[in-house]
């Protein structure tokens, strides 16, 4: 009895037991540069999937590097997450170079569809001034070991010394090929899915999400409060999307996008100055200046580049107020054309000036500049209809009888005139000069030759 007994307390109880669900899978997906907008989407979704309580994050990445300083803040959120990241180059034809080789290295489960590649992971110097050489090993030498003529500058070696340094400790903490890693920072190296698989440099290939799952299903991974292991059979895959200020973020970030809105920020401005209104042109000037300086500070400047842009734009500001028949205008839109090709160093993928973009802009530029000489050759074709010049040669009526000097009516007022000629009381008038308050008057027969004077 007391067995009978055991055994239907034992049935009771898991009959109550409470239902089981599966596992959360959060998927992020960045393509393109890694810039600030990227850091704030990647620690937005770490946030979530922690809300959750997903068993794994994964991030898609296909991009051909970006800022270091935005990387590393990912990073930093990524070895503190209590949730597992595994960072996936996909689809085919993806890369993962210069900092996502960093954050591939940083990932508990670092993972590549076939087709996709990794490394060249040299630091470029961003700012003004431009990039470091990618090929120049230690000592600056180059991948041959030959000595550079143009060796690297002190600050250059720094900063090479420092990223081999930290994407090490990334490999020693994560039990990966550390020595192939200094290789991709020093001297540019790169591999495809298969050969970074056979030298240990990520943990598996996969073609599709429901393969890389499968092929993480068991493992186990350290995270900051331990080892856990991944049990995701049968879990739900939801895609946590960028939101719009994410998104907004990341499309000023082009260099493209930013130099049209450096563009749009000079002739709002310009059309503020040149014709004071309701100050709407100049808040939308300051409004596209101020994004288009936040997305140049996020690319690496050539000072060359920069030089020319600013000298192009100063020319063609200056042909607007100052019209040369074109000499400045066109001297500024091949600066600015100059200047737009070399602002943004071309070492960098992902970060260049199309030619396609600056062609039309510079296009629009000359269209702007055309419109404003043609108008303004026009306005000094025109008469003058106020001032000084507007009364040469405009009648005048005699108010009284005028031997020398006298009272004239002219364009309505009561005028002191002096005349050559006597004038008779009512007798009409040509102005000739104005001297001061003094009209110069001549009868109306001599006008015309008075007024060719």
């Amino acid at each position: 009895m007391k067995r009978l007994f055991v055994l239907v307390v034992a049935l009771l109880l898991s009959s109550l037991a409470l239902p089981t669900f599966p596992a959360t899978v959060k998927v992020a997906e960045i393509g393109g540069p890694i810039s600030p907008a990227s850091a704030a989407y990647f620690g937005r979704a770490l946030d979530e999937a922690q809300r959750a309580s997903a068993a794994l994050l994964v991030l898609k990445l296909d991009t051909p590097g970006g800022l270091d300083s935005a990387m590393r803040e990912m990073i930093q959120g990524l070895l503190a997450s209590p949730v597992p990241v595994a960072v996936w180059v996909a689809p085919a034809g993806a890369r993962a170079a210069s900092a996502g080789t960093y954050l591939l290295y940083a990932s508990h489960v670092a993972a590549m569809a076939p087709g996709t590649n990794l490394g060249a992971a040299t630091p470029v110097a961003i700012g003004i001034g431009g990039a470091g050489k990618p090929d120049q090993g230690k000592n600056g030498a180059d991948k041959n070991g030959a000595s550079s003529p143009s060796s690297a500058t002190t600050l250059e070696k720094k900063s090479v010394h420092d990223a081999a340094a930290y994407i090490r400790s990334l490999a020693q903490l994560r039990g990966r090929n550390a020595e192939w890693a200094e290789r991709a920072v020093r001297e540019a190296e790169s591999l495809s899915a298969e050969e970074a698989l056979k030298q240990n440099v990520i943990d598996l290939v996969a073609a599709d999400l429901p393969e890389l799952l499968r092929g993480v299903e068991g493992r186990r991974v350290a995270l900051a409060s331990g080892e856990i292991t991944l049990a995701l059979a049968g879990a739900n895959v939801e895609v946590i999307a960028p939101n719009w200020k994410e998104r907004l973020l990341a499309m000023i970030a082009d260099p493209n996008i930013a130099l049209i809105l450096l563009m749009l920020g000079v002739y709002g401005l310009l059309f503020e100055f040149y014709t004071p209104g309701f100050g709407v042109a100049g808040i939308i000037g300051s409004i596209c200046l101020l994004l288009a300086l936040y997305a140049l500070a996020m690319v690496p400047i050539n000072a060359v580049g920069a030089l020319l842009l600013l000298l192009g734009m100063a020319l063609m500001v200056t042909e607007a107020f100052v019209p040369s028949f074109g000499a400045f205008g066109i001297g500024g839109i091949v600066a600015f054309i100059a200047g737009s090709l070399m602002l943004i160093d071309g070492d960098v993928p992902g970060l260049e000036v199309s030619l396609a973009f600056i062609v039309p802009l510079a296009a629009v530029s000359a269209l702007v500049l055309g419109g404003a000489g043609a108008l303004a050759l026009r306005a000094r074709r025109r008469p003058a209809v106020a001032g000084v010049e507007a009364m040469l040669g405009a009648p005048a009526l005699a108010l009284e009888d005028i031997e020398r000097e006298g009272w004239v009516r002219a364009s309505g007022e009561r005028w002191r005139a002096r005349t050559s000629a006597p004038l008779a009381n009512g007798e009409a008038a040509r102005i000739v000069a104005v001297e001061g308050l003094l009209l110069v008057v001549e009868p109306e027969g001599n006008g015309e030759k008075g007024a060719r004077k």
